[in-house]
């Protein structure tokens, strides 16, 4: 409730950081905001070379079905590349004026939130193109798409705060992303893996987030109500832990950054 009486107390200066954060990115570049599209379908374009031909991964609609993934896995590692980071790059503005440190992970993750609905777009024309089409079932795109919010912003209110007391965390982090991009089922279907160690991939969240988006955009159906319900359990849970190490850690930060 306070984070919430918070936010509409600074609710100007939430829109205008969210504005600087969709604006700010890719500011003097020639395609500007474009490349928040272009950049997910140049990896799409790759791997949809290396893996079919050269690794022999054969999945129907596997062009449709790296778009599903890629553009959401986009979504998650742009807004933890930023966001662990928001603190740090507003040193001057948190050591002069007071307000709501939770508003810099929240504007990252709110414009990342964005990018990523328009970038739906393109997923639609995906399936529009490729003749998969397109059903009711993506009524449930906001619901999925709000849980990876708050599991994102979990993770960026917990790693901003630990990223100003120890300088190295963005360096471990990007290793980590890098590990975890090869253990979601992104480029491969997971009944690759045999049964017994299958689970392994199923508690990573952003398993059940693909597949999830997979199941409304390319299978057209609902994801299962377990799958679901995991989901939506581990985003809060990541984002309450998240928002207290936040708030513990936050008392020095104006001393450290």
């Amino acid at each position: 409730m306070q984070l919430m009486s918070n936010l509409y107390q600074y609710r100007e200066l939430l829109k205008s950081n969210v504005k600087k954060e969709i604006r700010g990115k890719y500011k003097g570049s020639f395609l500007g905001i474009l490349w928040s599209f272009v950049n997910p379908l140049l990896q799409v374009l790759v791997y949809a070379i290396v893996f079919p031909y050269i690794m022999r991964v054969k999945t129907d609609n596997y062009l449709i079905y790296l778009v599903i993934g890629i553009i959401p896995w986009t979504f998650f590692t742009t807004v933890i590349n930023q966001g662990m980071i928001t603190v740090r790059m507003n040193a001057g503005i948190i050591k002069k004026v007071y307000f709501p440190r939770e508003i810099l992970p929240i504007s990252v993750a709110l414009s990342g939130l964005i990018n990523f609905l328009i970038s739906c777009i393109i997923i639609l024309l995906f399936c529009i193109f490729g003749k998969v089409g397109i059903s009711p079932h993506l009524v449930l795109l906001p619901v999925i798409a709000i849980a990876q919010f708050f599991l994102t912003l979990g993770i960026i209110f917990a790693l901003s705060a630990i990223n100003i007391y120890i300088k190295d965390t963005e360096y471990l982090v990007t290793f980590f992303l890098n590990m975890l991009f090869y253990a979601t089922p992104i480029l491969y279907q997971k009944t690759l893996f045999p049964k017994s160690i299958r689970w392994v991939l199923e508690l990573n969240p952003m398993s059940s987030i693909i597949e999830a988006y997979r199941d409304i955009f390319l299978y057209h159906q609902f994801p299962t109500t377990s799958g679901l319900c995991y989901l939506i359990i581990i985003s809060f849970a990541i984002f309450i832990i998240g928002l207290s190490i936040f708030r513990k850690l936050e008392k020095g930060f104006a001393e450290e950054v």
